[in-house]
C-alpha cells in the first residue's frame, strides 16, 4: 500500500482509540481564557511581523507540498514567518499534543484536525470564533460543501476552515462484474440492486465476496451506517440532541446491512478496517462504500474501477461526508490571529487550494474550482472516479453531528453494528442498548 493510502486508511480508523484523548483534552480546559465576544483579530495590524506555527497532520510527501506552499506565502508576506511542522508523528496523535499544548501554553495558531475532534476543540476555550471571518466576501464561504461548513461550526461558533472534503460512493470491480455476467451500477441503483448484484458476486470456491464491511467498532463502522439511516428518513439525534438513530428507520437500515452479512453471507467483515480495501484492488471483494482517498491506489493498483452514488431507497441516494479542519486557535493576540485567518484564507482560496489539495489527489474544496485546468488534469489522472465522487458531494446533505459525546456514542453504535453483522445480536436490541449507553455522553453538555 502506498504512503499516500496508509494515510487516508489511517483517517477512517481513528476512532477506535480516541475517547481517553477526548477526556484529557475536556481536562485542559481549566484556565482557558474566557469568552468575552470580542474578536480575536480585533485591532491586527497586516503590517505587523509575526511569527505562525502551523502543524499540517500530514506524511512526508503532503508535508513538502505544504512547506513549499508556506515558503511561497511568505514570499508574499515578509512580515510573517511560518513555522512548519507535522505536529505528531501521526495525524491521530494531534489530538493528544493539542491537549498537551493546551495545558503548557505552547498550542500552535493553526492544526490539521479531524472533523470529529470539532466538539472537544471548540469547547477548549482555545479556539478563534471565525463567525465574522466566513462572513466577508473574501472568504467565499458558500462555496465549500455545507456538510463541511457545519462541521467547522461548533454551537454557533466557527472553529476553523474545512481542509478536506470527501464523500462516500460505491466503487465496483468492472471485470468480476463482467465475468458474472452482470450490468454494472448505476446512480439510480437501489438497495435491492445492490443485495441482489452482491449475492451474484460471492463465489465462496474462489475466497470472492460481494461487498466488504468494517467490523472492528471504529467509526469506519459506524459512518457507514449513517447514509442508509438518513436515506430511510431517520436522524442520529432528536431536536433535543437525545439518541435517535435506534428509531425504525435505523432498525431497518442495520437489518438491511444483517441481510448481507449473515443470511446472504455475501459480505466480508474485516476487523480491522485495513483489509477490505486491498482485498477490492486484488479482486476478491467486488463492490465497496468508500470514498476519494482511495482514487491513489486504485491507479498504482492499476484496478479496472467504476463509482457511482449510493444505492439509494425510494431514490433517496444520500451519502456522508467526512470533512477534515484547519483548526484556529487564540493565544490573545490580534496579529497573530489576522494574520493566520490571512493565511488560511489564502490557502483554502480558489487557486491555491488547487496546488494542494488536487495535487495531493483530494477533492476540490470549493465549487468554482471544477472550471480550473488543475481540476480538468485531476479529473483526466483519477479518472473514472474524481469527477464522480465530486458530483456526489451534493448528495452529501447533513453531517455528523458536532456535539459533545458524539465519539463515545460512534463507538458504542460500531461495536452494536459489528454484534450485528457477525451474528452476536437482533438491530433492534443492539441499536437500544447504544442509545441507552450513549444517553450520559450526549447529555453532559
Amino acid at each position: 500500500m502506498s504512503e499516500v493510502g496508509m494515510r487516508h486508511d489511517v483517517r477512517r480508523a481513528f476512532a477506535a482509540g480516541i475517547s481517553a484523548l477526548v477526556l484529557a483534552l475536556a481536562g485542559c480546559t481549566s484556565g482557558a481564557p474566557e469568552d468575552d465576544g470580542k474578536d480575536a483579530a480585533e485591532g491586527y495590524d497586516p503590517n505587523a511581523k509575526v511569527t505562525l506555527t502551523w502543524w499540517t497532520g500530514q506524511s512526508a510527501e503532503a508535508q513538502n507540498i505544504l512547506e513549499g506552499l508556506a515558503k511561497e506565502y511568505q514570499a508574499l508576506h515578509p512580515n510573517v514567518t511560518l513555522n512548519v511542522s507535522s505536529g505528531a508523528a501521526t495525524t491521530d496523535e494531534l489530538l493528544t499534543k493539542l491537549s498537551a499544548g493546551f495545558t503548557s501554553g505552547t498550542y500552535p495558531d493553526i492544526s490539521y484536525a479531524y472533523g470529529s475532534w470539532a466538539t472537544e476543540l471548540g469547547q477548549s476555550g482555545r479556539t478563534q470564533d471565525l463567525k465574522a471571518f466566513v462572513a466577508e466576501p473574501a472568504t467565499a464561504w458558500e462555496e465549500i460543501p455545507p456538510a463541511a461548513r457545519a462541521t467547522a461550526t461548533v454551537e454557533g461558533r466557527v472553529i476553523g476552515v474545512p481542509a478536506l472534503v470527501d464523500n462516500l460512493g460505491l466503487i465496483y470491480n468492472k471485470k468480476l462484474f463482467d465475468a458474472a455476467g452482470l450490468p454494472h451500477p448505476t446512480d439510480d441503483w437501489s438497495w435491492d440492486d445492490f443485495r441482489a448484484a452482491a449475492k451474484k458476486l460471492t463465489d465462496p470456491s474462489k475466497n470472492i465476496y460481494g461487498t466488504a464491511y468494517s467490523v472492528s467498532g471504529s467509526e469506519d463502522t459506524t459512518w457507514h451506517l449513517w447514509p442508509l439511516l438518513w436515506q430511510k428518513g431517520g436522524r442520529i439525534l432528536d431536536p433535543g440532541g437525545a439518541p435517535a438513530f435506534n428509531s425504525d428507520a435505523g432498525v431497518a437500515a442495520l437489518e438491511y446491512l444483517r441481510q448481507l452479512a449473515v443470511v446472504d453471507k455475501s459480505m466480508y467483515l474485516d476487523q480491522t478496517d485495513e483489509k477490505y480495501a486491498p482485498l477490492f484492488y486484488s479482486g476478491n471483494v467486488g463492490m465497496i462504500i468508500s470514498g476519494p482517498w482511495v482514487l491513489y491506489d486504485l491507479k498504482e493498483q492499476k484496478v479496472d474501477y467504476g463509482v457511482s452514488f449510493l444505492p439509494g431507497f425510494d431514490g433517496n441516494h444520500e451519502t456522508v461526508s467526512g470533512p477534515d479542519l484547519w483548526v484556529l486557535l487564540d493565544h490573545e493576540d490580534p496579529n497573530r490571529a489576522g494574520a493566520a485567518r490571512d493565511f488560511v484564507r489564502w490557502l483554502t482560496s480558489k487557486e491555491i487550494d488547487a496546488k494542494w489539495n488536487l495535487t495531493f489527489g483530494n477533492l476540490p474544496l470549493r465549487s468554482s474550482e471544477q472550471g480550473t485546468p488543475e481540476f480538468a488534469a485531476y479529473v483526466k489522472e483519477y479518472a473514472p472516479g474524481a469527477q464522480k465522487f465530486f458530483d456526489n458531494l451534493a448528495n452529501a446533505k447533513q453531517p455528523r453531528p458536532t456535539v459533545t459525546g458524539y465519539v463515545e456514542m460512534s463507538r458504542y453504535v460500531g461495536e452494536a453494528i459489528s454484534k450485528v453483522l457477525q451474528g452476536a445480536a437482533e438491530p433492534k436490541a443492539a441499536l437500544d442498548d447504544a442509545a441507552q449507553r450513549a444517553k450520559p455522553a450526549l447529555e453532559d453538555r
